[in-house]
């Protein structure tokens, strides 16, 4: 028995001499730092594995807090190089600790397991040994974790600094990249980098993947069916459904231009519907089974949503040229021109439809920069060759129209700046490319891209809404007769409502355009973006007093454009289409006008300056100013001002009334806000300020629908026979065809003298501005009646001497 217990002890004295140096270089050792021996690598320089994990740790945190308020596209470049460089040297720190971790194993191995439960116990010597290994051991493994979830932070923070990078270049417009023509564009291709060629592998071998799964014997028979359909959709789903909409559209909608303007309608929503459907159901025969990947998954929303778009732009296409129907067609082209532009919406589809996978595609795999710019100048050069291409053929026909001796179609002046914009922008596109300017380039190609869509679809919806607001109170038509007499309508209360509600869309529809353009989609770049960049320019110093940035400042600019236009084209509303179809006169009707006009100009300006984020308690100093000024050089400005909205609200004098002021009489043609315009008979014009109309006396001749009184007043001689002469006058005036029959004429003896009889006679006209053409016309007729009659009128008496020659004194030779 003693045998037995020996053994054991002499083969553990003998494994703690032999691994003696070991053991005392291992229980020398930190549990946190663990380091070869001297006696293995004598030259080796040990590490300081946490000092050197909490450096990059603080180098790691210090890049995010860059990264967070980097501004441009330089410091991104700089911070992703920092960090490559530190995930490079965490996985150098971590390839450094693995011998470590690798020679305490080994002693781990050599003192091999613990003794079981029973069996005769290791030596205290031993149990340390055995403890301090298993600590260092643990320890290295945290550490090499530790270095290798930095090396992984590191290298998702690359990743998210790329993106960041890629969404900057949507926003730095400023950026020179580099030409189109140089040689670092082409590199994406030529020589891409590992990491790209490694994503677009992993890519391309899940699209790989998709496709021969939904090939699969359990899935082969749908997706061959779903490819199928999608296919004939796509090529014979529009073609198939404009055949009952040409039949039906005639039929079915009163004669008007609603057939027009629905068609267009129509034809739109139907290449939108069939395109789609198509690449839905493209879409569908690769995404629909379970274990599709994520990148597969959205590579096929992608394919939807950009179809879409891209059948919007055929769609629009198909519906404002009108091909197969011409005489349908909305606006004013002419045959050979919408011919030749025929093929202008599909080619520019095609290019959005690659334009918007490149880029959704870069995006999705995470691409460098290199290679989105190189998809972002492909595309902006693709859409730019086919913007420039449209205005180019339809010039070259128009000159050969012109020299054929044809002559082409009327442009209107709007769609003369649309046809110079576009080829101004397609031109400001490729010298932006030329010159490096690629995110200018991008910028420009989606707002040419969104801008022409809203325009396009704001012209067939507004040409829509009018012919459906006309066609709908139109009294030909069943809707129109319905409401006539269900509600006991006349013809000037449906063309009433159909004005009313005509506007109401049209405004609607103005202003979801102007909110899209503001904010489209189409881009995550927009001009209110754009501008907002400018801020970090400016820095909004020295308006901080009054709260107001530069941001702000252009809103409040774009707002007073969109504001003052929406007001004036009301205004031309109310006073051409609204107000002449009411029972108002024409005076009342220019009150209202003007009176609407000043009412919204003040309120335009209020949410203009609200806008422009100016709070009214800052402007105290301002109103104060201005008191003084009103004080003294705004004091009849002001009086003008309030007394002009006296006269539109009070209206003791408007517009079309004939007035006496001041020694003036004239017709008042415009009440403005300082002082009111009056028309006088020689067609000269007398500006008369407002305050004169409500501080002085004024004659107003129509007021009250006042009539004109034309007295004429005739002096006869003493021997005539009144009655006979009276019954004369009043039969002139009953003849003429202004004189009111009530109240009747009268003749009034105005005076008996030596001179003769003087009589007035006096009749009513329906308007004072008549007086003076009755007065001429009764005067020709009177002085005939009483030629015929041998009636004279009182002579002026003269004197007659009787001897001349006695009253002369005879003169002295």
């Amino acid at each position: 028995m003693q045998k037995l217990f020996r053994a054991p002890i002499l083969v553990a004295l003998l494994l703690a001499l032999t691994f003696s140096p070991l053991l005392a270089n291992a229980a020398s050792d930190d549990a946190n730092d663990p380091q070869q021996s001297s006696a293995d690598t004598p030259a080796a320089k040990p590490i300081d594995a946490p000092a050197a994990l909490s450096a990059l740790q603080k180098r790691l945190d210090n890049i995010k807090q860059q990264v967070s308020s980097a501004k441009n596209d330089k410091s991104l470049s700089g911070l992703n190089d920092d960090a490559l460089k530190l995930a490079g040297d965490a996985d150098t720190l971590g390839t450094a600790l693995q011998p470590l971790r690798q020679q305490v194993q080994a002693k781990v191995d050599v003192l091999g397991p613990a003794p079981a439960a029973g069996a005769l116990p290791e030596t205290p010597q031993v149990i340390k040994q055995r403890k301090d290994l298993n600590a260092s051991k643990t320890a290295l493994d945290n550490q090499i974790a530790q270095a290798g979830a930095i090396k992984t932070g590191a290298n998702n923070l690359s990743a998210q600094i790329a993106g960041l990078r890629r969404d900057a270049l949507k926003t730095q417009l400023a950026l020179n990249t580099g030409s189109i023509l140089g040689g670092n564009f082409w590199s994406a291709l030529t020589s891409p980098s590992d990491d790209d060629s490694e994503r677009f592998g992993e890519y391309r071998q899940q699209m790989k993947d998709a496709w021969h799964l939904a090939f699969q014997p359990e899935w082969r028979i749908g997706s061959g069916l779903l490819l199928i359909a999608a296919l004939l959709i796509g090529i014979f789903g529009g073609r198939v459904l404009d055949i009952p909409l040409a039949w039906l559209t005639p039929r079915w909608l009163p004669v008007g231009r609603l057939r027009r303007s629905f068609f267009a309608f129509a034809t739109a929503m139907i290449t939108i519907m069939t395109l789609g459907g198509a690449a839905q159901l493209f879409s569908l025969a690769f995404t629909r089974m379970p274990d599709v990947s994520d990148w597969v998954q959205e590579t096929g929303d992608l394919i939807v949503k950009l179809s879409i778009f891209s059948a919007l732009i055929v769609g629009l296409g198909r519906a404002l040229l009108s091909i197969s129907h011409p005489s349908w067609r909305l606006p004013g082209i002419a045959d050979p021109v919408a011919k030749t532009l025929d093929s202008f919406p599909k080619m520019l589809s095609a290019f959005i439809l690659i334009f918007g996978l490149i880029e959704g595609i870069n995006n999705l795999v995470g691409t460098s920069v290199a290679v989105t710019l190189f998809g972002n100048g492909i595309s902006a050069l693709l859409v730019a060759v086919s913007a420039a291409f449209a205005p180019m053929r339809v010039n070259r026909l128009r000159r050969k129209l012109l020299a054929n001796g044809e002559q082409p179609e009327a442009r209107s002046t709007l769609a003369g700046l649309l046809h110079l914009g576009t080829s101004v922008i397609a031109f400001a596109i490729f010298v932006a490319l030329l010159i490096g300017y690629i995110p200018l380039a991008r910028f420009l190609t989606y707002e040419l891209l969104w801008v022409g869509t809203v325009i396009a679809c704001l012209y067939i919806l507004m040409h829509m809404a009018i012919d459906l607001s006309e066609s709908l109170f139109s009294p030909s038509t069943a809707s129109g007769r319905l409401l006539k007499h269900s509600l006991s309508l006349d013809d000037r209360h449906l063309s009433l409502a159909a004005t009313l509600l005509s506007a109401v869309a049209k405004t609607l529809l103005l202003l979801i355009a102007v909110t899209l353009l503001l904010g489209g989609n189409f881009g995550t770049t927009t001009p209110l973006e754009l501008f907002s960049k400018v801020v970090d320019v400016w820095g909004g110093k020295g308006l901080e007093h009054l709260n107001i940035i530069p941001a702000h400042a252009v809103n409040a600019i774009i707002f007073l454009i969109v504001g003052w236009y929406v007001l004036r084209s009301a205004k031309r509303w109310l006073d051409n289409d609204f107000l002449p179809k009411t029972k108002m006169d024409r005076g009342m009707r220019a009150s209202l006008v003007t009176l609407f006009s000043n009412i919204g100009l003040v309120l335009v300006i209020l949410v203009t300056l609200s806008v422009l984020g100016i709070e009214w308690n800052r402007l105290a100093w301002i109103v104060s100013a201005l008191s003084v000024g009103i004080g003294f050089g705004l004091q009849e400005i002001v009086k003008n001002f309030i007394s002009g909205l006296i006269l539109l609200t009070e209206r003791p004098v408007k517009v079309g009334d004939l007035v006496s002021i001041g020694g003036v009489e004239g017709d008042i043609r415009r009440i403005n806000v300082r002082a009111t315009e009056l028309q006088l008979s020689d067609r000269s014009t007398v500006i008369v300020p407002n305050s004169q109309f409500i501080s002085q006396n004024v004659r107003n001749a129509t007021m009250g629908n006042a009539q004109g009184v034309a007295t004429i007043a005739l002096t006869f001689p003493l021997d005539i026979d009144p009655e006979a002469v009276r019954n004369m006058l009043i039969e002139a005036y009953e003849a003429h065809e202004s004189i009111q029959d009530t109240p009747a004429p009268s003749v009034t003896f105005s005076q008996l003298g030596p001179d003769g009889i003087v009589l007035s006679v006096t009749g009513y006209v329906n308007s004072p501005r008549v007086v003076s053409r009755t007065k001429s016309d009764l005067l020709y007729e009177i002085l005939k009646k009483l030629r015929e009659a041998g009636v004279s009128l009182g002579r002026t008496q003269t004197m007659i001497l009787a001897n001349p020659d006695k009253l002369i004194a005879p003169t002295e030779e």
